[in-house]
């Protein structure tokens, strides 16, 4: 019997349609449902049966089939006669016509089953092979093709087909033979653009697709008007960038010439998704066409950017920025789009650096900031479209991450439009050099992301698939990606000789129509312009820019005296008094009567809230928590993030309760009221998380963004953006931030991988109060640090080296009353010595853990000589502190600088040549640390212990070498 269903080429095609039918029966042609219906048939062919169908092999119907969504209202209706160039072909289908009624059949042809069989198996292969068929190329290569785009693979013929009814495949609104809607199929599916839906596993969407596509809702013929108004945007994208190459030869700017198109999809995103009730547009993308993008999309002017090529430095793109400032090509710009009903829609391009794709998660970050605005988030308000290499987004791991982050529940922004230009090259590298799948795209299928490849030299083609993303994303708030196949006219860079390396394919680019010429001989073909008009507007716009750089020219005037620098930190922290810090601990602390908390954590909970009082000591969780509530009640929203940071990675926190019973959540910080509380656990990366962090925290107004580290030595995996973003963002292009980093460090015989967070990378970083540096050592501290970040202009981000052992040690916890009392410390003096400097000959400072080993040291009571202080901020450095603090201690013969880190690293070489300043050069000035290592600890617990007493021991009672 299987030989009349279904042959060895279609087998498992057969039986994916079964399981399809087996979760929704209209998801499958008619003819096939009424095959599946028959348990015998099914069974006799050899299908295995799907666990959806009951036993008896009828179809056991879900409690609400899905139905396919309507088409967007905002979509433009499909224009008539799409087919008419393909002859005999029938009109277009409806939406939704492979899903309609059934029409009754009255029996059972087995003839009519084969054929019926594999007309649908080739339907099918258009649709998820047509793309392999497409004419995707502008510079004309032939495509790879499909051995099931061809009738005889499935052992039939078009002449064949040509007597089978469409409807009985299609559905009943399908008109004409098989034959001729299969013609049409190949001119969707094989034309100008290629669509890969076949990975999608939701049925529901998938439809949705296969009917926006086949309907060629999307892909409707431009109005005359539509038509010129399109000639004259690719002649100022165009006019541009040849402008750019003959006035300023040699200078780099990353054409964007071989994809012009662009910026053309650029305007219809943000015209179609103003439709939607966009209000604001972020824009991620590396250097090519970024020139272009900045002036035609954000609204730089042209005076902006010919100065920035001209050197004239008071008007040049980014010139009025303090700092040291970036290229041209790495600037982001803020700008207004002006919709032609007079309305408007903010655009966003990020900052990128030369690290490509780093930005795609600190675009998505901003956009979610931006949605959250105004509190609920509303992800029709802003999209985020990223535009991306084709070689970088094959080969760049942060771009997997990014994709990973878009359905998860604290990073989702709606959906964003991808957009990968692709110039069939990567500098020099030929794509089978710099990857391994047959598309630059293929990575995103993994991610159940649509993608849609589209040749750059066709312009409505490209409109349509923008108008389709457009419209997915509207209809299921999801990622849709859009490759754009075109080509890069000159090298890598304007000064680069690409001949050398790929001489033929630039033989045909020299020769090769640009996208606006072929568009203008289109439109003289059918009369819609002339041959002048065309040549006229090409002289307008180059006139344009001629007289803009004249202008540039003849102004003379001096630059602006310097930007002064960022002026110094102002922190106005409000005092938290002590009946409104116990109200904050009480509902901190607090569950509804049904909810059970597990046993073993109710009790630790409780001990947080009975016997709360001045004296009450609070480990390092428990003001932590506090910190947020007091921010939350103060009107700052927090946002905290981490590898398990709901819990915390040493079960400290417990920020996310978990019902013992039924495991429903319960998030206290979430219902006591005031601002915003988000808590997630993050995925476990730190490149895109990060970066998706430093996103949000510069884009949001006041709130408090926290990244946690599992341990802080991970966080070297996201050194991009540490060193392009957090460190050096505001000096390059004044971008603030006051993203806090907690990274858990210290010696604690755990091994080399969970000893350091690299405090020396971050100090390292250090200059013009770019970031702040802290290791603090109590509770109290962490408290006020934590208050004083959110309250601090300017904004700078907060790098924190947290505890692992003082999180439970008990000499490390704070009186409550230390909260509603004081401010955070820079510098603390030893709480013994203090009462007696007089004594003190040795000064020993340090930073964070390390102080317990000394203070709590059998040593210790030894030292009587001996006072131990600590450097609670490493920089900005308290320099001034320190040197008061010295004066306080008359009688020192020597300063101490301890350290449990290798000399190589830990903070030994940032604040050593810091307190030969303050410190005077008659007191000798000395370090303790482990020697010199490449790796930051011990791996053996013995070893470790070894060291650290050596450790204690040198600074307490002698130094090796005296």
């Amino acid at each position: 019997m299987n030989d009349i269903l279904f042959d060895a080429s279609n087998a498992a095609y057969a039986q994916d349609l079964y399981e399809r039918y087996a979760k929704n029966p209209d998801s499958v042609p008619e003819a096939w449902r009424r095959i599946f219906k028959e348990a015998a048939l099914t069974q006799e062919a050899g299908l295995l049966k799907p666990e959806a169908l009951g036993g008896n092999g009828r179809y056991a119907p879900p409690v609400a089939p899905p139905a396919p969504p309507a088409v967007a209202p905002s979509v433009p209706a499909p224009a008539p006669a799409a087919a008419a160039a393909v002859a005999e072909a029938p009109p277009p289908r409806t939406a939704g016509a492979a899903a309609a009624a059934p029409v009754a059949t009255p029996t059972l042809d087995e003839h009519l089953l084969r054929v019926v069989a594999r007309g649908t198996s080739f339907v099918q292969a258009f649709r998820d092979h047509g793309h392999q068929l497409a004419l995707l190329d502008p510079l004309g290569s032939e495509p790879p093709g499909h051995p099931q785009l061809d009738p005889e693979f499935f052992g039939t013929s078009m002449e064949e087909l040509e007597r089978i009814p469409s409807s009985v495949v299609l559905g009943p609104d399908a008109e004409g033979s098989l034959a001729s809607e299969l013609r049409l199929l190949q001119q969707v599916y094989c034309g100008s653009m290629g669509f890969q839906f076949e990975h999608l596993e939701d049925p529901v969407r998938a439809q949705w697709l296969w009917d926006a596509v086949e309907t060629r809702q999307y892909t409707q013929s431009l109005t005359e008007r539509e038509k010129i108004g399109l000639l004259q945007r690719l002649t100022e994208t165009e006019g541009f960038e040849q402008f750019l190459h003959r006035t300023y030869l040699g200078q780099k700017r990353f054409s964007l010439e071989g994809t012009d198109m662009l910026v053309p999809m650029l305007d219809e995103a943000i015209r179609e998704g103003a439709r939607d009730g966009a209000e604001q547009v972020v824009l991620g993308m590396a250097h090519r066409g970024r020139l272009n993008v900045l002036t035609h999309i954000v609204g730089v002017p042209y005076e902006s950017m010919l100065a920035s090529f001209e050197g004239a430095p008071r008007k040049a793109l980014g010139a009025v920025e303090a700092g040291t400032g970036d290229v041209k090509y790495h600037h982001g710009a803020s700008g207004t789009y002006l919709l032609e009903d007079g309305s408007d829609v903010a655009v966003r391009l990020a900052p990128n650096p030369s690290h490509l794709e780093f930005v795609n998660p600190v675009v998505e970050g901003m956009a979610r900031a931006e949605q959250l605005e105004f509190g609920d988030q509303n992800v029709r308000s802003v999209i985020p479209i990223v535009i991306h290499g084709d070689a970088a987004f094959a080969a760049e791991g942060v771009v997997a991450e990014t994709l990973n982050l878009a359905r998860l529940a604290g990073y989702r922004t709606g959906g964003t439009i991808h957009i990968i230009v692709n110039n069939q090259i990567g500098f020099t590298t030929e794509p089978q050099e710099g990857r391994s799948t047959r598309y630059s795209s293929d990575l995103a299928k993994g991610y159940d992301i649509p993608v849609l490849h589209v040749n750059a030299d066709d312009p409505e083609a490209c409109l349509g698939a923008i108008r389709l993303s457009m419209a997915y994303r509207a209809q299921f708030h999801d990622d849709i990606l859009i490759d754009l196949i075109g080509y890069r006219r000159h090298g890598h860079n304007e000064g680069d000789e690409p001949a050398y390396t790929q001489p033929r394919q630039y033989e045909i680019i020299r020769s090769h129509p640009t996208v606006r010429a072929l568009w203008a001989q289109r439109l003289i073909d059918e009369g819609v312009v002339s041959e002048a008009q065309s040549e006229q507007m090409k002289d307008d716009y180059t006139a344009r820019l001629r007289a803009v750089q004249e202008v540039l020219k003849a102004d003379d005037s001096a630059p602006p005296p310097p930007e002064p620098g960022d002026e110094a930190p102002r922190s106005d922290v409000p005092v938290l008094p002590w009946a409104e810090l116990a109200e904050l601990n009480r509902k901190a602390f607090s569950w509804s009567d049904d909810f059970t908390v597990h046993p073993k954590l109710v009790k630790q909970l409780e001990r947080r809230v009975e016997g709360f009082g001045p004296e009450a000591r609070l480990d390092w969780a428990h003001a932590e928590t506090l910190a947020f509530a007091s921010l939350l009640a103060e009107g700052i929203p927090v946002r905290f993030s981490g590898q398990d940071a709901e819990r915390g990675t040493f079960s400290q926190r417990h920020l996310v309760l978990h019902d013992a019973k039924t495991g429903s959540e319960w998030v206290p910080l979430q219902e006591m009221g005031g601002a915003r509380f988000e808590v997630y656990n993050s995925p476990l990366t730190e490149t895109a998380v990060l970066g998706f962090e430093y996103g949000y925290s510069v884009a949001a107004d006041r709130d408090l963004v926290l990244w946690e580290a599992q341990f802080g030595d991970f966080v070297n995996v996201a050194q991009v953006i540490l060193d392009q973003f957090i460190s050096s963002g505001a000096t390059k292009w004044d971008q603030h931030s006051r993203l806090v980093l907690l990274l858990p460090h210290g010696h604690e015989g755990q091994g080399p991988e969970h000893s350091s967070a690299r405090l020396e990378r971050f100090l390292q970083l250090c200059a013009e109060e770019n970031i702040r540096v802290a290791y603090p050592t109590t509770p109290a501290q962490h408290f006020h640090l934590l208050r004083r970040q959110a309250h601090t202009l300017p904004e700078h981000p907060l790098v924190v080296m947290t505890p692992k052992s003082l999180l439970r040690l008990p000499a490390a916890a704070s009186p409550a009353a230390e909260l509603s009392e004081g401010r955070f410390q820079p510098l603390l003096d030893d709480p013994v010595q203090q009462h007696h400097r007089e004594r003190v000959r040795r000064l020993v400072l340090c930073s964070g853990k390390f102080y317990y080993d000394l203070s709590e040291s059998e040593l210790r009571s030894q030292a009587s000589d001996v006072a131990i202080a600590r450097v609670e901020q490493l920089y900005p450095f308290p320099g001034e502190e320190l040197e008061d603090l010295v004066r306080r201690y008359p009688a020192l013969d020597e300063v101490v600088w301890a350290q449990e880190e290798p000399r190589n690293m830990g903070a030994l070489s940032f604040v050593g040549p810091r307190l030969r300043v303050v410190i005077p050069r008659t007191i000798p000035l000395r370090h303790v640390s482990r020697p010199e290592r490449a790796s930051p600890a011990e791996g053996k617990a013995q070893d470790h212990n070894a060291e650290q007493a050596r450790l204690v021991h040198d600074a307490l009672v002698t130094l090796e070498g005296r």
